[in-house]
């Protein structure tokens, strides 16, 4: 039996799960979300393959939970930058403007990179959920200024969205492409909601 390495069984358990998604992760962004098999996170987490299955059913079973994580990371980035704004479109704003630092700071790349793994049927539902949940502010934020169509609303803003990281990543100035992207936004909000 392996030596625990913390205080009790549980932290002991909590602890290699860490260093199994830290390998995880370092496989990720180093050799993209393809690298993550079971054998390479073992290896570079120090552990036996048979380990990882104490914790994980399946690579893409450990893809899913390091694609969770990053889901709920963003969303805490999300909910930090709106924190305490109760202007519909000022909280807009902030928010199209996080979701482009996103861009900008290259995180963004490693989500698309796990994407490209399709995730265990059981864990596809909690997957969409955390999906869903970076929306809901932003559904609330739309809900508040008072247009009808906030389906059409939200698409409109996720093209804008996604031309300016587009924009972003093909070398155009960041800071230019948020606030270009903001103003657009913000003036076709409050032209749809009168």
């Amino acid at each position: 039996m392996p030596k625990i390495q913390a205080s009790n069984l549980i932290a002991h358990r909590e602890l290699r799960r860490e260093q199994l998604m830290a390998a995880a992760m370092e496989l990720a962004v180093n050799e993209g979300a393809q690298a993550i098999t079971v054998a390479a996170v073992a290896s570079k987490a120090g552990l036996s393959r048979s380990s990882i299955y104490e914790y994980f059913s399946s690579s893409a079973d450990l893809v899913a939970d390091l694609v969770i994580e990053e889901l709920e990371h963003y969303s805490n980035r999300l909910a930090e930058a709106i924190k305490g704004v109760t202007d519909p479109y000022e909280m807009i704003s902030l928010w199209i403007e996080e979701g482009l630092r996103y861009v900008v700071d290259g995180r963004h790349m490693l989500v698309k990179s796990l994407n490209t793994v399709t995730p265990p049927e059981f864990r596809k539902e909690e997957i969409a959920v955390g999906h869903r949940n970076l929306l809901v502010p932003l559904r609330n934020a739309l809900a508040a200024t008072g247009i009808s169509d906030i389906r059409g609303a939200s698409a409109f803003l996720s093209s804008v969205t996604d031309a300016a990281s587009v924009r972003i990543e093909s070398g155009n100035d960041a800071e230019l492409e948020i606030r270009n992207a903001k103003i657009f936004a913000v003036a076709g909000l409050r032209a749809l909601a009168q």
